[in-house]
């Protein structure tokens, strides 16, 4: 194989990776911000999944999710950490470790830890998961603490956060209009 016949499929292959955590990163915002469009980007339509006490489609789970994340908490972050890939052709197996954080509706935080265990196809080109299983290995609650500089009077000047599509980080263009400040 030449360098440049090598440099290409290696150029695919991080093409293909990069297409599959961008996928993946779709359902974690989708979830957090209940954008159920950007959610269901993340899954093929005939998509199973087992996560929890939950077994079906994907738009059965963003309604379950939704609806528990709704009435349980505030606000949520399902980060993605540690990430393995193993693509042959158009499927990839992937293994992808989780934190879970929540500020629970009775202002506890709890945090649970995993791994999603997907596999992908691309189909007409898009990296889709096909198949998700959960892996939950632990979970708790941590102290709770006052959310940090809810004081300043122009904190939420850029945006407020929030569950939907008014969220600030879908702004275009992003700007800010805090006055500057520098604490001393």
């Amino acid at each position: 194989m030449s360098i440049v016949t090598d440099q290409q499929a290696r150029l695919a292959l991080l093409l293909d990776r990069q297409d599959i955590i961008d996928c993946l990163t779709r359902f974690s915002r989708g979830m957090d911000r209940f954008d159920r469009a950007l959610f269901l980007s993340a899954f093929h339509a005939d998509a199973e999944i087992a996560a929890g006490d939950f077994v079906g489609g994907p738009g059965e789970l963003y309604d379950w999710a939704s609806a528990m994340h709704e009435a349980g908490q505030y606000a949520t972050h399902h980060n993605l950490l540690n990430h393995t890939c193993d693509i042959d052709g158009d499927t990839a197996h992937t293994e992808t470790y989780y934190l879970f954080a929540a500020r629970n509706r009775d202002d506890s935080n709890w945090l649970a830890g995993g791994r999603y265990l997907d596999r992908l196809e691309r189909r007409a080109g898009q990296w889709r998961i096909a198949l998700r299983t959960n892996a939950i290995e632990w979970s708790g609650l941590a102290p709770t603490m006052p959310i940090p500089f809810a004081d300043i009077p122009d904190i939420h000047a850029n945006g407020v956060p929030s569950r939907s599509p008014a969220d600030p980080s879908y702004t275009r263009p992003l700007r800010n209009v805090r006055r500057r400040n520098i604490p001393g």
